[in-house]
Order: C-alpha cells, then structure tokens, then sequence
C-alpha cells in the first residue's frame, strides 16, 4: 500500500480497540435484541421490512410520548422555554414517522398479500405507544383500553394516562391562570372522556390572536400545537393512504373495517377551537 492512499482512512492511535468489559456502542443500545426481534411468520423477503418499519415506528412513537409527558410537566409548571423544545421535537418525530409510509409502500398488495393471513389478529390498532400519544395528546376513549386488557402492564398505564388531564387539559389550566374565563366544565371535568370543544376556551383563544404581542407566549405555544396536530393528522392521512394502496377495501387484521375506520381518525381534533378561530381572525 502507498503512503497516502487517497481511497483510505487510517484507523487513529487514540480509537479505543481493547474494550474487553467495557461498555460498548452494542451493549449500550442492547442492539443483540434488537437486531434478533424480527421473529417472522413467513419466508417472504418483504416481511422483514414489514416488521421493521413498524418496530423503528414503536420506538419513534415512544419517544414521542416521552417528550409529550416532558411538556405536560413543564406546561403544568409554567415553564414554556422547556415545553416549547420538547414540542418542537415531537413535531420533527412525527414528520419522521410519516417519512417512513413511503418505505412500507413499496411493498406491492402482492407482496404482502403472501404473507397477511399469517398475522391473525395482529394489528397496529393494538399499539400500546400509539393509544398512549393519542390520549397524552387529548383524543381520549375509555373503549380502547380494553383492546389492552390482555397485557396487565399495559393496561393500567394506558388507563393511568386516560384518566389523567391531557397536554391540551393542562394548557387550558394555564389559560385559566393567566385570567382567561374558562368555563369550569373544562377544568373539573372527568379526564376520561373525550374533549367537546368549547365557546369560552374558543373565546379565549381568539383574543389571543387578535392580540398576539400582549399574548406572545401564549400565541406561540397555540402555534406550536397547532404544528403537533398538522403533523400528526399528515401521519394519520398517510397511514390511511399507504393501507389504501396496500389492500383496498379489505377489512383490518385487528377486526376493524380498514381504510373507512382510519378515516375517521382524521376527523378527531386534538385542539379543536385553535382550528375554529381561524374562520372568524
């Protein structure tokens, strides 16, 4: 070899190579299990990229719910420099999840089709990280819990996170401290059940849009929520489309009617009177 090979990297003096029972890049993230999770029910070459767009796309999902939780805690406790980061990030999380729709796409309706009827009731409607973003986020369903009730674990954290104010609950307590009149309907209500929009937390809002200096803070965090549901609903649509393409009009594996019933889903609105404000601004 020459001296200075140009189509080379030289390995540097100071690389650590003796790690022994050092902690590693490997150990450190367990990629042992991780990369040995993709226990196939076939011999066909697109499972596996089934299986680890939707793996990758639990792991995404968590996190997101992670910095979601971080933000109900700062929220509840003023603090918006630090809210406004975690909201931010979930916002690029979700683009990344819906980033990963067009992989899974191309995978034709062939190719899937030979290797479907091996996933019985399997189904991405039994996410446990999905349900959990979902009501951290406000679209709460007592219903949906019991499609959990088979994992113990699972089901009291999902019906701990239900029954607990939502990232919008806590928003609209902030409101009501820094003078807006909500109606106290919104703010002593039963956290289980879904959010009906309201005309004095739309109230609320819009006199804060038609005052945004006086209001910054409060503008920009309706804006960042209002990011967190444009890109969530860009994930739901395409996860809608990308079943639409896969299989048609079949029904779910997990019971449900398919596309129709992922349909629904974009009908739901996290922060519904941040979107009816803006007819009337």
């Amino acid at each position: 070899m020459s001296k200075n090979p140009q189509n080379y990297r030289a390995l540097e003096k100071g690389i650590h190579t003796d790690l022994g029972d050092r902690l590693t890049y490997g150990k450190y993230l367990r990629l042992d299990d991780i990369l040995n999770a993709q226990d196939r029910v076939s011999d066909e070459h697109d499972e596996m990229l089934f299986i680890i767009i939707h793996q990758a796309s639990e792991l995404w999902l968590k996190l997101a719910g992670h910095e979601v939780e971080a933000a109900i805690r700062n929220i509840a406790e003023h603090d918006f420099r630090h809210a406004f980061k975690v909201i931010a990030r979930v916002k690029l999380i979700l683009t990344q999840l819906t980033q990963s729709w067009s992989i899974l796409s191309t995978m034709t309706p062939v190719d899937y089709l030979k290797f479907r009827d091996k996933l019985g009731p399997a189904s991405g409607f039994q996410s446990h990280s999905y349900r959990k973003l979902e009501f951290l986020l406000g679209n709460k369903n007592k219903k949906l819990v019991q499609v959990h009730r088979h994992d113990a674990a699972v089901y009291e954290d999902l019906k701990a996170v239900l029954e607990s104010p939502s990232l919008y609950d806590v928003v609209l307590r902030k409101l009501a401290d820094d003078g807006f009149e909500i109606d106290a309907s919104k703010l002593q209500r039963d956290f289980s059940e879904p959010y009906e929009p309201d005309d004095s937390v739309q109230a609320a809002w819009f006199a804060i849009y038609r005052d945004p200096d006086k209001y910054f803070e409060l503008y920009e965090l309706a804006e960042k929520l209002v990011d967190i549901e444009d890109a969530f609903q860009n994930w739901r649509f395409k996860h809608m489309y990308t079943v639409q393409r896969i299989i048609g009009s079949r029904p779910g594996t997990g019971g449900s009617s398919g596309v129709p019933f992922l349909k629904k889903a974009i009908e739901t609105s996290f922060f519904p009177e941040l979107f009816a404000i803006r007819t009337d601004l």
